[in-house]
């Protein structure tokens, strides 16, 4: 409990606004949970209504300073911010770990990711490159520039607590724009820990402000009906996501989502059987299988469904289930008793509709935890499958040649993510074509890269996050229309 003590005292549990460490106005906490124990760890400060409409203030008297700041000042600001999480990743995978569950080792590549979005951003600050046109009827020219959006609330889950705050911060910064971070209220510490980070990196008081707050629908709420927030970057549920959607548009903010996954793992007969396996325990177990890109519905060709039920069965047994701070352990605790109960219910569900447990199952004792489980023999039809599994639950399909595979993978109104798995690359493309998803990973199992869009179809978001348009997003087009012709050139 001593090094608890000692990882979680290092961060400032205020509210950062204005460059300023503060209480909440009406001195209300947050306490803290590390799910693997169900003790609270720490308190930190929760803001009210009143504290988000006065970072809204100083947000948007920053941002215009902010946005005149040349390109490259605010490159190597988020450069010294990316190498300052670097210096500082034991302290902040550990962090991570306390109050989110997973294991030290997801805890450490969620830092590394997290870290290469200001890296990423750092490089593109400089490259917000508008366009110059001759005018098709002639005249005049067309310039289009791309100039900061504005004041942006940034509003992210529990599952990824650095790498959610950093994929928004970072291209918002790059573009010019000032920030209010509303982090998950399960998982605080480490969005304040970053905003220490950008603090002793120099960023300018009020450009970044983080805001945690248990009172969080009226809060977003509000500060989306202030007409200074020009922006809304959400991740979150479909669910929240559809509320957030219809209170932007009342004041027509401008809107980021990243939302719900449903992602289909797709395994062909003539598949790499034992990297179909080591790719289907990334899709499903990164985070404890607690990722909107999880791979939720085992789709396996019959004719190697006994094969890969075995081995993935054998490889999701051996994981050692524990809390995610102990040395060994592969899989730490859900974020929350919900969480577990949900796992319970799903796997109630599988075995109704006429599955078969093959291993894990409810886990008893202190903490949130949940064994690694597999269900065979689930029907196509089976009313679960529907739904996002967030954690570590693995039903298997089985398909046919005459099967319509693609048909089954797009019947879910989410589009995030999907895998493919197959030695025919022309059929990996055709189906990759076919899938109504945002992203696909032929033969790997995953997808995220800070220099690529992530985002999903349909109704697992809006918009993109990551590579060159994640710093677009946080900006509007101009167009001048430029008269410069001269009969006397």
């Amino acid at each position: 409990m001593q090094a608890v003590h000692a990882v979680v005292d290092r961060v400032r549990t205020n509210l950062f606004i204005g460059g300023e460490w503060r209480s909440g106005s009406d001195g209300a906490a947050i306490d803290v949970v590390d799910p693997a124990t169900e003790k609270v760890i720490a308190s930190v400060a929760s803001a009210t209504v009143d504290d988000g409409l006065e970072a809204v203030a100083i947000a948007e008297a920053a941002g215009k300073d902010w946005a005149r700041r040349a390109p490259r000042d605010r490159a190597e600001l988020l450069r010294r911010v990316f190498e300052s999480m670097l210096d500082e990743a034991d302290w902040l995978a550990t962090l991570i770990a306390l109050e989110n569950g997973k294991t030290m080792a997801d805890a450490r590549s969620e830092v590394a990711y997290a870290a290469e979005f200001f890296r990423w951003f750092s490089e593109e600050a400089v490259r917000n490159i508008g366009s110059v046109s001759y005018a098709p009827a002639g005249g005049s020219r067309i310039v289009v520039m791309h100039q900061p959006i504005g004041v942006s609330l940034l509003v992210t889950p529990w599952n990824f607590p650095a790498a959610m705050a950093t994929r928004k911060i970072a291209p918002a910064l790059a573009a010019g724009c000032s920030v209010i971070l509303k982090p998950a209220s399960e998982t605080p510490l480490t969005a304040l820990a970053i905003g220490q980070l950008l603090e002793r990196a120099g960023v300018p008081q009020g450009v970044v402000n983080v805001l945690p707050t248990r009172k969080t629908a009226l809060f977003v709420r509000t500060l989306l009906n202030d007409d200074r927030v020009r922006k809304l970057s959400f991740t979150g549920s479909t669910e929240v996501g559809r509320v957030l959607l219809r209170e932007a548009a009342e004041s027509v903010v401008d809107c980021s989502m990243e939302l719900g996954g449903n992602a289909p793992f797709i395994v062909y007969a003539d598949a790499d059987i034992d990297a179909a396996v080591e790719g289907a325990m990334i899709a499903k177990m990164r985070n404890g299988g607690q990722a909107c890109t999880a791979a939720n519905r085992f789709y396996v060709h019959r004719d190697v469904a006994e094969v890969f039920t075995e081995r993935f069965t054998k490889a999701m047994a051996d994981l050692v289930v524990g809390p995610g701070t102990e040395a060994g352990v592969d899989v730490g605790p859900l974020i929350n008793g919900a969480a577990k109960e949900a796992m319970i219910e799903t796997v109630e569900r599988g075995l109704d509709a006429g599955a078969s447990l093959t291993t894990g199952g409810a886990y008893d004792g202190v903490g949130y935890f949940y064994r690694p489980t597999v269900l065979r023999d689930v029907p196509a039809d089976a009313p679960f499958l529907n739904s996002e599994i967030f954690g570590p639950v693995a039903p298997i399909v089985t398909f046919g040649p005459d099967d319509d595979v693609i048909a089954l993978a797009n019947d879910t109104e989410y589009g995030l993510a999907a895998y493919v798995y197959t030695r025919d690359l022309s059929r990996a493309l055709r189906v990759s074509e076919a899938l109504d998803y945002g992203m696909v990973g032929i033969n790997r199992g995953i997808v995220s890269d800070p220099a690529a869009p992530f985002g999903g179809a349909k109704q697992s978001g809006v918009g993109r996050e990551g590579g060159h348009i994640g710093m677009l997003e946080f900006t509007e087009s101009k167009y001048v229309s430029v008269g410069w012709d001269s009969a006397d050139a």
